[in-house]
């Protein structure tokens, strides 16, 4: 049995939609991080003076974590934006290291995945 190279374009259109899906509830997320990140949140006006140093230094803090989550949510957008440019090219599925396609379970685990589990070990 000859082995498959490439995923068919009913496949491709399967992995889109479920890409398109996450896409979507990714972004939803990073706007709500960045609405987070921009609001004010509790303010400290109203708070002793010993307290306020405390509660500004938890908010900085905040939102310090929050950015580094808004960042990874970003690069998460970016991964998926990209899968869909491979789907388009019809090279979705496709280890970057080995050639071999990517297993369906893995893409829908990982649908941003550009290398098989094996090529992933390999560089560890």
């Amino acid at each position: 049995m000859e082995e498959k190279i490439r995923y068919s374009d009913a496949e491709l259109e399967e992995f889109r939609q479920l890409i398109n899906e996450k896409l979507e509830k990714a972004q939803l997320e990073y706007e709500q991080l960045r609405e987070m990140i921009a609001g004010d949140g509790n303010d400290v006006n109203d708070t002793s003076p010993t307290f306020k140093v405390l509660e500004e230094g938890a908010n900085t803090l905040s939102k310090e974590e929050l950015g580094g989550l808004a960042q990874r949510q970003m690069k998460y957008i970016q991964n998926l934006q990209a899968a869909l440019v491979r789907i388009e090219n019809k090279t979705y599925g496709i280890c970057r290291v080995t050639g071999k396609l990517i297993p369906k379970e893995r893409l829908r685990a990982v649908p941003h995945a550009t290398l098989t589990v094996e090529a992933k070990e390999k560089r560890l």
